[in-house]
């Protein structure tokens, strides 16, 4: 299928590895011209050259704080600055820590809003002259599967990114007349850092090995396995494309099946 996405320009948070990285990967291997930004420069780069030498598109690699409203505003500009403008937008950024309710103070709270919802509400707004100036655009922000179903350690990732939601169900009615769609994607399992990361802490906290976490993660997954950035990345390529032009407020798993929830 060809998602038509050949000369749109696509900006993609937290790029540099991981799921980000799958669906700017994805983008280009559909011809879009990409942005990509992250914390460290050198990780960055690093992916813009593997892009460009994979795909041969234009890619802009910019270093980007999600939780700065500075760094998200020239981010932004330097894209428009460098490409005319926006067509499509990946809201996304890392994790906050995991812990129980009681393990965060208010500075705790503060930071996870900056990181996952505020972030969400600047980059769209960052985005919306230029996706109205050119008739219209998609964004697709990169929640979890625990805005369904939360998860005991991670009650500050279920928290805002259960608002990012909110705010998509929101924007999706009152930005459809200017033709611009928003949906959620939700990862599962997926083979990332934040993954491993998360398993490593159950493997401490139950006194048993990583393989034996992972092993016990699968046994609960249909599809009986993690799975990885580029099946991920695809599926976000669809939902920014043409291709899933009537899909608008929706939120989608991509979790292997994990999910139990009917809606």
């Amino acid at each position: 299928m060809d998602l038509k996405l050949k000369g749109k320009v696509a900006m993609v948070a937290a790029s540099s590895k991981g799921l980000g990285y799958g669906i700017a990967q994805a983008l280009a291997q559909e011809g879009a011209t990409i942005s990509i930004g992250s914390r460290t420069e050198k990780d960055i780069e690093a992916a813009a050259e593997v892009l460009r030498k994979e795909t041969e598109v234009p890619v802009l690699a910019s270093v980007l704080d999600s939780s700065n409203a500075e760094s998200i505003r020239q981010w932004t500009a330097d894209t428009i600055k460098k490409f005319g403008g926006v067509d499509k937008l990946v809201v996304n950024a890392g994790g906050p820590p995991a812990g129980k309710f009681e393990d965060f103070s208010d500075a705790d709270w503060q930071s996870a809003f900056e990181l996952n919802l505020f972030s969400a509400v600047r980059m769209i707004r960052g985005v919306l002259p230029s996706m109205r100036e050119r008739g219209g655009g998609s964004i697709l922000t990169v929640t979890s599967m625990s805005v369904k179903e939360p998860i005991d350690v991670l009650i500050l990732s279920n928290v805002m990114r259960s608002g990012v939601t909110s705010l998509v169900k929101s924007l999706s009615a009152q930005l459809a007349p200017d033709n611009i769609r928003l949906n959620n994607l939700m990862p599962g399992r997926i083979n990332t850092d934040r993954v491993r990361s998360l398993d490593s802490l159950n493997s401490e906290k139950q006194g048993i090995t990583i393989e034996q976490i992972q092993t016990a993660n699968q046994a609960q997954i249909p599809l009986g396995r993690y799975g990885n950035i580029e099946e991920f990345g695809r599926t976000g390529a669809f939902l920014l494309s043409d291709a899933a032009s009537y899909i608008t407020g929706s939120s989608l798993a991509v979790d292997g099946g994990v999910l139990k929830t009917v809606w």
